[in-house]
């Protein structure tokens, strides 16, 4: 399948680097609203640069475009391309407000076209090991699941000297600006989406604790640096999901069954080690077990992955999986249209503060799955996981809304 990169910031070398590991996937050009970006890029990775957006879409050899622009233009420049007829895959989040997320989905619908987005690291080694896991009962029934996206005390790194492959520098002043929970709580969000289900409440907390992150310069918004959400699934298991970039790096996960703990200790890393600990009991004491035992990864169908920088992720492995699933004709596996196309009228509910309750038409989530072909394992994944039946996006951006709202 052809595609083009529309963004030519920070993220596109982590896409462009891992693009060579999917060769069903050919890049025809690059655009930039800055030319000189867009050139750097073009010219690092030897591929076409376009001089405007207009001239990107009118390329009747393009199937998908790939929209790594600021969060900001997500939703503008997503609805030209679907209405220039082209698939879409984006970086998270798929718009920066609900409503608009619903529009591209029904947009994309309504001209049969696909749309999906990142992050979509619940396909990678580590997270489908851990889905195996569960399912196989390693821990028993799960209760309860804590995840951790801590990145530590971000405004005291020296943040102005980071820079990608090709030389762009990170875009602090946006990072902080959208927030680390729209950036990065998806990350886990869409682990949690697809193991255990739709949500059916959230309850909320955020929090600014460092409000001067960038002395001498003035930020236009004032996004949590903090924010926790409680999430209870409809099978019975509450999580609880930590984003910030005030406390300590801590990337962990830990699934807590009547039988022990599954865990591991990064979400950035597609082979990151999985533990499991049991639950021992000694006269008449129960306790978890001092060791961990690791379970084992499969091989990774691409070797060691070459990154840089903090993460060890195939980003390319998301915009492969929606040209799959277009050349089998089935549903993408990082879709964003499932359960959006189910929410009618609930968009307001996800936007409770504090707490709030989702509700659900179990049936017919499970009526629309059958129909699909969602409800049953389709052997997708390392491990031959069940495919994802509802969309995490919307999930994603339930939990960010209602982090936001706090604020």
């Amino acid at each position: 399948m052809k595609i083009a990169i529309v963004g030519c910031g920070f993220v596109a070398d982590y896409y462009l680097a891992t693009l060579k590991l999917h060769p069903e996937l050919q890049l025809e050009g690059v655009f930039d609203r800055l030319p000189g970006r867009a050139e750097t890029l073009s010219r690092a990775y030897g591929v076409q640069r376009y001089g405007s957006l207009t001239e990107l879409l009118a390329d009747t050899r393009v199937d998908m475009v790939l929209n790594l622009t600021n969060p900001r233009d997500h939703y503008e420049i997503s609805e030209a391309a679907l209405r220039a007829g082209k698939h879409i895959y984006s970086e998270k989040p798929l718009a920066m407000e609900l409503n608009q997320a619903t529009e591209l989905v029904a947009l994309a619908q309504a001209c049969g076209l696909m749309i999906g987005g990142a992050p979509c690291s619940m396909l990678g080694e580590t997270a489908q090991t851990i889905w195996k896991a569960l399912r196989d009962k390693v821990i028993g029934t799960v209760r309860l699941v804590y995840a951790e996206m801590d990145d530590g005390m971000v405004h005291l790194m020296q943040y102005r000297k980071w820079q990608s492959v090709s030389g762009v520098p990170w875009p602090y002043k946006d990072e902080f600006e959208i927030g680390c929970t729209l950036e990065h709580a998806g990350y886990y969000l869409t682990w949690l989406a697809s193991i255990f289900g739709p949500a059916v409440s959230v309850t909320s907390f955020a929090s600014v604790q460092i409000p001067d992150k960038v002395p001498g310069e003035t930020l236009d918004l004032s996004s949590p640096d903090f924010s926790v959400a409680c999430i209870q699934f409809a099978c019975g298991v509450v999580a609880r999901l930590t984003c910030g970039i005030v406390a300590p790096h801590d990337h962990g996960l830990k699934v807590v069954g009547d039988k022990g703990v599954l865990c591991t200790d990064e979400a950035w890393d597609y082979r990151a080690s999985v533990y499991k600990r049991r639950m021992l009991t000694i006269r008449r004491k129960t306790l978890l077990s001092p060791w961990r035992e690791r379970v084992r990864l499969p091989a990774s169908p691409h070797g060691k992955l070459q990154t840089k920088g903090a993460q060890s992720m195939d980003f390319a492995c998301g915009p492969a999986e929606m040209a799959a699933a277009l050349a089998e004709g089935r549903p993408c596996r990082t879709s964003a249209a499932f359960t959006l196309r189910h929410r009618d009228g609930t968009g307001h509910l996800l936007r409770r503060t504090r707490s709030g309750v989702i509700p659900h038409d179990h049936q017919l989530l499970r009526r629309e799955a059958n129909a699909v072909g969602l409800s049953s394992a389709v052997g997708w994944g390392i491990w031959g996981a069940g495919a994802i039946a509802h969309d995490v996006a919307s999930d994603f951006l339930m939990v960010a809304s209602a982090c936001l709202q706090q604020h």
